[in-house]
């Protein structure tokens, strides 16, 4: 055997690709009713999942002040994260509707998004993600998983409480 050849443990190890941000909103265009948009994380852990998102629609609200979430929907977290030295107060009020979270600017600007289960299939995630955005939707989180074929587990909806 050769020894002047690299053994495996010399090479760094691959850095690992950035996940895609698999979220659709509404054209700025439409009508503000219902629902924003909706996102499909790959997760249901908010540290993971949240820097991202808060980050991609202070675009849309401005730096992000509150991120409102179902807490039957996420595991536990801590009630604040820092994003880009941004502090951002996470609330778990059991108001937000089921499968939904709601991100605050700093001038109270709002989105309300539809979440579609991390374990849907593919094509019923992007069918509800499409649905979603669509600018004539005025359907609730459920009706919208519902209607794509998203299976849930039985929780109720109420209208995207803002």
């Amino acid at each position: 055997m050769n020894s002047d050849l690299p053994t495996i443990d010399q090479y760094p190890a691959p850095r690992r690709a950035e996940r895609e941000l698999r979220l659709k909103i509404k054209p700025i265009t439409a009508a503000r009713s219902g629902v924003d948009g909706a996102w499909w994380p790959w997760s249901t852990a908010p540290a993971a999942e949240f820097p991202a998102l808060i980050m991609a629609l202070s675009s849309w609200v401005g730096p992000v002040r509150r991120l409102a979430y179902r807490p039957g929907d996420w595991q536990p977290t801590e009630p604040t994260m820092t994003v880009e030295g941004w502090l951002v107060r996470l609330e778990a009020p059991h108001t937000v509707a089921a499968n939904t979270v709601v991100l605050v600017g700093q001038d109270l600007r709002e989105l309300c998004l539809v979440v579609v289960p991390s374990s849907t299939p593919g094509g019923a995630a992007r069918a509800a993600l499409h649905s979603a955005s669509s600018s004539d939707t005025v359907a609730t989180a459920t009706d919208i998983l519902f209607s794509n074929g998203v299976v849930l587990d039985g929780q109720s909806d109420t209208a995207c409480r803002r």
